[in-house]
């Protein structure tokens, strides 16, 4: 999926959008350091290598152990949601065919709700 997307640079537009989101939404900017810089770099190393790019991602910052990075949130249903529609609107804009637009989909869909720690 990497290469067929148009490789690094789709995923450092996609989430260049998603931080552009981030920063206005009054759920998620809480959750986020004042400077977005390295947070983006993670982001996009690990969805770089997550959809079969480079391992940079795990050669500098080992496993991805999502949910324990994840743990020291809040993440109930309310950032679920807040997270998964930025990420939505950002794949949405990414001029993809609507196969790899639906894999992206389904894919953030499981991983924000897989992040959830509080009770619903």
């Amino acid at each position: 999926m990497h290469g067929r997307v148009g490789g690094d640079d789709w995923f450092v537009a996609l989430v260049d959008r998603f931080y552009a989101a981030v920063a206005t939404d009054a759920d998620l900017r809480p959750m986020y350091p004042d400077e977005l810089t390295e947070s983006k770099a993670h982001l996009t190393g690990f969805l770089i290598q997550y959809w079969g790019g480079p391992t940079t991602y795990s050669e500098q910052r080992g496993h991805p152990r999502l949910r324990m990075r994840h743990a020291p949130f809040v993440i109930g249903p309310v950032e679920r949601d807040a997270w998964y529609d930025a990420m939505a609107a950002a794949v949405r804009s990414g001029g993809l065919s609507a196969d790899d637009e639906a894999a992206f989909l389904t894919y953030f869909e499981m991983a924000a709700s897989a992040m959830i720690n509080q009770p619903m």
